[in-house]
């Protein structure tokens, strides 16, 4: 069973000029196969004027569905090795398309390669990583005295803060990592000397910032 995979977080765009070309290149986080295909026609229609937007994705967490085109680049020279690049980071749920802007210098098949490779690995070197692993997530009422100690201890550990809710009480709404669970709630029920109620709603991937 998987239990945590890599990936990036929102959409991360880099430019490039390699032999008088202006490369594109443009990566998002994705979730399903429908879901690359959008950003792909979404980057495609908003460059629709370029000489080629070239791609690859692996769409869902296990890897299993990966496409890549070459969008009229010779065989084997552009979405390869875009998708090679992705592979080698070991990333999950993720498309990129670098988009080709021909300056009327030939690259040849070597330097295509290297020209599309380059872009893509600068692009998601660039790119927030973001750790998807099975979290708790937890709802957490304090008193009003205890919401700064709380806060503070929050900032101190791995836990991302999705809510708070001010009412009689304030109640967050926390996501910690399920190995950390434990560990987590028994600190805050010491740094709060007992004056803190815990409830888990449920448990699914979380994107923890890495």
């Amino acid at each position: 069973m998987l239990e945590k995979y890599l990936s990036v977080a929102g959409e991360t765009q880099t430019e490039k000029i390699i032999e008088k070309s202006k490369f594109i290149t443009t990566s998002r986080h994705v979730e399903s196969e429908e879901e690359a295909k959008e950003f792909i026609a979404e980057v495609s229609k908003k460059y629709s004027d370029a000489t080629h937007n070239c791609y690859a994705y692996i769409s869902d967490k296990l890897s299993n569905f990966l496409r890549f085109s070459d969008d009229g680049e010779p065989q084997g020279t552009a979405g390869m090795p875009i998708l090679e690049v992705i592979k080698s980071k070991r990333l999950a749920e993720v498309t990129v398309v670098v988009t080709r802007y021909f300056g009327g210098i030939k690259l040849g098949a070597g330097g295509l390669l290297r020209a599309y490779s380059g872009c893509a690995a600068e692009n998601l070197d660039a790119a927030q990583k973001v750790l998807y692993e099975t979290c708790s997530e937890l709802k957490i009422t304090v008193d009003y005295a205890s919401v700064d100690t709380a806060l503070r201890y929050f900032n101190e550990t791995d836990a991302d803060l999705i809510g708070t809710d001010y009412l009689n009480e304030v109640i967050f709404t926390v996501a910690v990592k399920k190995a950390e669970e434990d560990g987590f709630i028994s600190a805050l029920i010491n740094r709060l000397n007992g004056k803190v109620k815990t409830e888990k709603l449920r448990e699914y991937f979380f994107p923890f910032k890495i």
